[in-house]
């Protein structure tokens, strides 16, 4: 788990290195929400967040019809992530874009979401982010969630074999 965690930590460096230093801040309340994900720490989650934040996820139910699922609170995600599971969350990233305008940054990243060894889902993470004082926090999540044609780089998939 713990070599998943520093692999995933330079893999968003190296992303963030190569589009200059302010990426490079912008990427570091990602890569704490994914290790707080990954360790199960709530509060290390809570912490990569603005005060007031939305998000959204875009998939289909089981018939195939569009679903757009809204929230408005974290309370629901942070209980989820902080409520123990026998396995670890792994949200391995790649294909990362980084877009950064004053106080305003966007993040289009491909992803993989897997419970310990266990491929559950592929989509995008679309964030939005804010400059604030204590530094860069998403205020907006929005998520697309795939369960077939997920087309993961097999140097993320081979570690969940």
């Amino acid at each position: 788990m713990k070599i998943l965690i520093l692999m995933a930590m330079i893999g968003l460096s190296a992303v963030a290195k190569s589009q200059g230093e302010e990426a490079q801040a912008v990427m570091q309340p990602i890569a704490k929400l994914f290790t707080g994900m990954n360790l199960g720490d709530s509060a290390m989650v809570h912490s990569a967040f603005a005060q007031s934040i939305t998000m959204a996820t875009i998939m289909q139910d089981k018939s195939g019809k569009q679903i757009l699922r809204r929230e408005s609170s974290l309370a629901g995600f942070l209980k989820a992530v902080g409520t123990p599971h026998t396995e670890p969350w792994s949200e391995p990233i790649w294909d990362t874009k980084i877009e950064v305008d004053g106080t305003f940054a966007q993040v289009w990243t491909q992803y993989a979401f897997y419970s310990g060894k266990k491929f559950s889902h592929c989509g995008v993470d679309a964030f939005h982010l804010v400059k604030e004082e204590a530094g860069w926090k998403i205020f907006h999540l929005a998520d697309t969630r795939h369960t077939t044609d997920c087309k993961v780089p097999s140097v993320i998939s081979d570690q969940f074999k």
